[in-house]
């Protein structure tokens, strides 16, 4: 199994490219929407860490922005509860894909938070500042001063770009981009000797 890491910015389309790859993918983003919905585990123990933010189950998205808004050191705190549950989740998920020739990781932290393998290919997606702001603003609940502290917690961009094996521009049509994540799916199976 061939695992594909999607590197790059906020708001730079891995989720789409993603999608392109007609593979297995799994999306750290909607794994966390789950939890904050279903897990009542995860809300004890956000609870536990952030009394005075989280009130109710299911996790209210709102209580935990303002948390953040009101010290960056929430951020932090929050990941380190909800990092083990999508660990978790990241491990079912490869197992339940192990005989897939090809699995998208979709994880915002992945380099960050070590969750990449030496072996992995890792792809930077990459798009022009004025269309990431564009899709940022578009998002349900876009904020500024959240995303920055986002920002803060990724690896630098130029950092990424030297640990990726390939560099994808999305700035083109959604039937270009498909074309192109074609090519290089065969590019990358041939290059693994898969085909």
């Amino acid at each position: 199994m061939i695992r594909v890491g999607l590197i790059g910015g906020i708001g730079s389309g891995k989720s789409f490219v993603a999608k392109l790859f007609n593979s297995p993918v799994f999306n750290a983003d909607n794994e966390v929407k789950v939890l904050y919905k279903k897990n009542i585990a995860c809300f004890k123990k956000l609870k536990k860490k952030l009394p005075k933010f989280i009130k109710s189950f299911p996790i209210n998205k709102d209580e935990l922005i303002n948390a953040i808004k009101s010290n960056k050191k929430n951020l932090n705190k929050i990941s380190k509860v909800v990092h083990p549950f999508v660990r978790k989740k990241l491990s079912d998920f490869l197992h339940r894909n192990r005989k897939c020739k090809i699995v998208v990781l979709d994880i915002p932290l992945l380099i960050e938070n070590k969750l990449n393998k030496k072996k992995d290919v890792l792809i930077f997606v990459k798009s022009d500042k004025i269309k990431i702001l564009k899709r940022l603003k578009q998002r349900p609940n876009y904020n500024k001063k959240i995303l920055q502290n986002f920002k803060e917690n990724q690896i630098i961009l130029t950092k990424k770009l030297k640990l990726a094996d390939y560099i994808v521009d999305n700035n083109f049509s959604p039937n270009i981009m498909k074309n192109k994540i074609k090519l290089l799916k065969k590019k990358i199976l041939n290059e693994r000797n898969y085909s």
